[in-house]
């Protein structure tokens, strides 16, 4: 881990994997003004996993993509991107002289470009293939990970993991998928409508 870094911190119950886009709405007094500071002064802001599961504080350094809608009472709907995954040290009511939240936070260095194995990479290919879905690129383990749409738990505890328990629980996950993709087919062959 790096040293504690001071950011701004928005607590929801969501928890975005780096490389994952996450639409907001964004309503609240305080939380207009963060947007304002991160579009203006090119900030990122974490999302703290505000959740009783999340026992070691983990949340998502997010970047802001894009602005989809501004509405005219002040509210948008707007697009952010996980860039990387932080251990909340300490949390403040307000961040310096800001009305929303901050924190004390330490970089995970999550190796989010790490390339996965082989035998991973061939068996989320097959997962693809059969959703007739093409993939140029070459995965990571956190592109995997958001396209098998894990739940919260699922979530913590892949990020715990170390390089060869998350390649062995990314497989069991997409051999799961696979099969219930399978039996999906099965069922429309089986029943036919009229």
């Amino acid at each position: 881990m790096e040293d504690t870094v001071k950011i701004p911190v928005f607590p929801l119950s969501i928890f975005p994997l780096p490389g994952e886009l996450v639409p907001l709405h964004i309503f609240e007094l305080r939380y207009k003004q963060l947007l304002h500071d991160v579009e203006t002064k090119d900030i990122s802001f974490g999302i703290f996993f505000n959740h009783v599961m999340n026992k070691e504080k983990i949340g998502s350094l997010v970047k802001l993509e894009s602005i989809i809608k501004r509405l005219p009472n002040g509210e948008s709907d707007i697009i952010v991107r996980c860039v990387e995954l932080f251990q909340l040290t300490k949390m403040y009511r307000t961040f310096r002289d800001k009305p929303y939240p901050g924190g004390d936070i330490s970089l995970l260095n999550s190796h989010t470009g790490f390339p996965v194995e082989a035998d991973l990479h061939q068996a989320f290919k097959g997962y693809l293939r059969q959703l007739n879905i093409t993939h140029e690129s070459v995965p990571t383990y956190f592109s995997i990970a958001n396209e098998l749409n894990l739940d919260l738990e699922e979530r913590l505890r892949f990020v715990k993991q170390n390089i060869e328990q998350k390649n062995l629980f990314l497989q069991a996950h997409i051999r799961y998928q696979c099969h219930l993709l399978h039996e999906a087919e099965k069922a429309n062959d089986f029943y036919h409508l009229n």
